[in-house]
C-alpha cells in the first residue's frame, strides 16, 4: 500500500466509516443519526443512508456541502458565531434546520427569514455551562415569546455537553437535565419538541487496545439509556469523533536516523502538526503504529515499553527490535510523536503508519506551522483502491503576505 502514495498523507477508509455507522445504527434502532462534519469533512461523500443529517458549524463547512451537492434537507446549520450573511446563505441554500445559540441568533434568523419570505425550522441550544448555547431561563423566555417570530418554527432542543465521555453517569446526568427542561417547557408553555438533538460525546479509544472492543462496549452500555429516552422524546443522536476516529490512518516516511546520548531518534517527514489525537501530548502516549519498508512490504508493529503490541496484530518474534523516539520535521523540541516505542529495525525510506486518525487530525492539527506542505489525502474504497481527494498544498502560499 505505501508504495502507491507519497508521504506525509492521510488515508480515509470508506468501508470502515460505513461499518462504524452501521454499528451505531444497530445499537440505536429507530434513532436518526447526525454526523458532525467538523470531525472530518472528507468523509461526507461516504456518509450512508443511516446518516439523517450532517451538522455544519461555519460558512466554510456549508460551502463544502454545497460544492459536494449535499441535499440541503440533510443539513443542520449550527455554530456559536452566526452573522446575518451566514444565516442568509443557509436560508438561501434551504438547509433543513438552523440552531440558535443565543437570543441574538433568534433575532437574526427571524430577520433573514423575513427578508427571504421563508419559514425556517430552528432548534435552541441548551448550554452546559460554557460559551455554547443558552441557559434554561433564556431558552424558556424565547419559547414563551415564539409568537414574536412568525418566520420561525421552533421544533426542538439541541444539547451537546462535551467529548470523550467514558462514564455512563455522564450520559445519565445529561438526559436527566434534558428531561427536566422539557418537562418544564411542556408544563409552562405547552411546548412539545419535534426533535431533541443530543450529542453524547462518547469516547473513542486511541491508546489502549483492544480499541474496537472498548468502543463497542461503551456504546452498548449507554444504548439502553438513549433508547429509553427516545421512547419519551423524539431523540436524534449527533456524533463526530466516535464515528470518524477509527476510519483513517496517517503515513509518514523515515528521513533520518541518529543516536544522540544513547537515544535512537527517528526523523519523519510529518510531525505533531499533522497528527492530533484527543488533546494529548503525543510524546506521552502510544497510538497504534505499524512499520513498512519503502516498497510497501510490512516490517511489523510497534510495541510499548512493556513489550505489548499497540496495533492490531502480533509481531513476528524473528524481527529485530529497537527502541526509538519518533520525531517530526518541525524546528521545536515539542515535535515528538512518541517518546519511547519499540519497532522493527528502521531504515531511511521506511514508512510508519499511525492508526485511528480519522477524526480531527486533518481538520484540527496545526498544519501551517513552519510552512511545510499540507499532507495529501486519499480515499480508500471498499476494494482497497485509493483515490486522491486532495494533493499536497504548499503552506508557504498561506503564510505569506499578498505582496512584499
Amino acid at each position: 500500500m505505501t508504495e502507491a502514495v507519497r508521504t506525509p498523507c492521510y488515508i480515509f477508509n470508506k468501508k470502515d466509516f460505513k461499518e462504524r455507522i452501521r454499528m451505531v445504527a444497530e445499537a440505536l434502532p429507530g434513532i436518526p443519526l447526525t454526523y458532525s462534519i467538523k470531525a472530518n469533512s472528507f468523509l461526507i461523500a461516504a456518509a450512508p443512508e443511516q446518516i439523517r443529517h450532517l451538522e455544519v458549524c461555519s460558512p466554510g463547512e456549508l460551502a463544502i456541502c454545497e460544492r459536494l451537492k449535499v441535499d440541503p434537507k440533510r443539513i443542520i446549520y449550527s455554530g456559536v458565531m452566526k452573522e446575518n450573511t451566514d444565516v442568509a446563505e443557509a436560508i438561501r441554500y434551504e438547509v433543513d434546520i438552523l440552531t440558535a445559540e443565543s437570543p441574538a441568533h433568534v433575532r437574526i434568523i427571524e430577520e433573514e427569514a423575513g427578508k427571504a419570505g421563508k419559514n425556517v425550522r430552528m432548534i435552541l441550544r441548551l448550554s452546559s455551562g460554557n460559551q455554547f448555547g443558552m441557559d434554561a431561563p433564556a431558552l424558556s423566555e424565547i419559547i414563551s415569546k415564539k409568537a414574536e417570530y412568525p418566520h420561525i418554527e421552533m421544533i426542538g432542543i439541541h444539547n451537546y455537553t462535551g467529548t470523550q465521555k467514558e462514564k455512563e453517569r455522564n450520559i445519565v446526568k445529561d438526559l436527566k437535565r434534558l428531561d427536566q427542561l422539557l418537562t418544564d417547557l411542556k408544563e409552562q408553555y405547552g411546548f412539545t419538541p419535534q426533535l431533541v438533538e443530543y450529542g453524547p460525546g462518547l469516547a473513542a479509544d486511541y491508546f489502549e487496545p483492544p480499541y474496537e472492543e472498548t468502543d463497542r462496549a461503551l456504546l452498548e452500555t449507554v444504548a439502553p439509556l438513549l433508547l429509553e429516552f427516545a421512547e419519551k422524546y423524539p431523540l436524534g443522536i449527533e456524533m463526530g469523533r466516535f464515528l470518524a476516529a477509527p476510519c483513517g490512518r496517517y503515513l509518514t516516511q523515515v528521513k533520518d536516523l541518529k543516536t544522540t546520548e544513547g537515544v535512537n531518534y527517528v526523523i519523519l517527514d510529518g510531525g505533531i502538526h499533522q497528527v492530533k489525537y484527543y488533546g494529548q501530548m503525543m510524546a506521552m502516549k502510544v497510538p497504534p503504529v505499524t512499520a513498512a519498508a519503502a516498497d510497501g512490504s510490512p516490517l511489523g508493529e510497534a510495541q510499548t515499553s512493556d513489550g505489548l503490541p499497540v496495533g492490531e496484530a502480533q509481531m513476528s518474534g524473528e524481527t529485530p527490535q529497537t527502541e526509538y523516539t519518533l520525531c517530526g520535521s518541525l524546528c521545536t523540541t515539542a515535535d515528538v510523536l512518541v517518546r519511547s516505542i519499540t519497532l522493527p529495525e528502521l531504515h531511511t525510506g521506511d514508512v510508519l503508519t499511525f492508526g485511528r486518525v480519522g477524526a480531527y487530525s486533518s481538520m484540527e492539527a496545526s498544519v501551517l506551522f513552519l510552512s511545510r506542505l499540507l499532507p495529501a489525502i486519499y480515499f480508500e474504497e471498499e476494494d482497497g483502491k485509493l483515490t486522491l481527494l486532495r494533493d499536497f498544498i504548499p503552506a508557504d502560499r498561506l503564510n505569506a503576505p499578498l505582496q512584499a
